[in-house]
C-alpha cells in the first residue's frame, strides 16, 4: 500500500462536537496506524462566524483526547494565494463552469438524492448554461 497521509480539518465556528471528533479520530488511528503522518487544516475562511478562541479549545480538547499531528497547523486563511493559483490554472485549462443556480437550488441540490456519478463528482449542471 503506498504510504497515506491523514488530515482533519476543524472549522473553528464554535466547540468540539462528537461528529468532528469522530472524524478526527478516524483519520488519525487510520494514518497513525499505517505509519504515516497526521495534518491539521483550519478552516477559517467563514469570517463571520469563526471565533479564535475555538480554534484553540479545538487543539486542546484533541491533545485531551490523546491525539497529535504533525507541525505545522495550517490555515486556509494564511493559503489564499494558493488556492489562486489553483484557480487560474483551471481557469487558463478551460475547467471552471460559472455557476448561475440560486442559494435556493444549490441547497436544494446538495439534499437531493445522489445518481450513478462517483461521489464528488460535478454533474455539469451548469457546465452549458449563461447568465440568461
Amino acid at each position: 500500500m503506498d504510504r497515506v497521509t491523514g488530515r482533519y480539518a476543524p472549522s473553528p465556528t464554535g466547540t468540539l462536537h462528537l461528529g468532528n471528533l469522530r472524524t478526527a479520530l478516524l483519520a488519525w488511528l487510520f494514518a497513525r496506524a499505517a505509519g504515516s503522518a497526521f495534518h491539521l487544516r483550519i478552516e477559517d475562511l467563514d469570517t463571520g462566524r469563526v471565533r479564535e478562541r475555538f480554534v484553540g479549545e479545538q487543539l486542546d480538547d484533541l491533545r485531551a483526547l490523546g491525539l497529535d499531528w504533525d507541525p505545522p497547523v495550517v490555515r486556509q486563511s494564511e493559503r489564499l494565494e494558493r488556492y489562486e493559483e489553483a484557480i487560474a490554472r483551471l481557469d487558463a485549462a478551460g475547467l471552471l463552469y460559472p455557476c448561475y443556480c440560486t442559494r435556493r437550488e444549490i441547497r436544494e441540490a446538495a439534499s437531493a438524492p445522489h445518481g450513478p456519478l462517483p461521489e464528488g463528482a460535478y454533474p455539469g449542471t451548469c457546465r452549458r448554461l449563461t447568465a440568461r
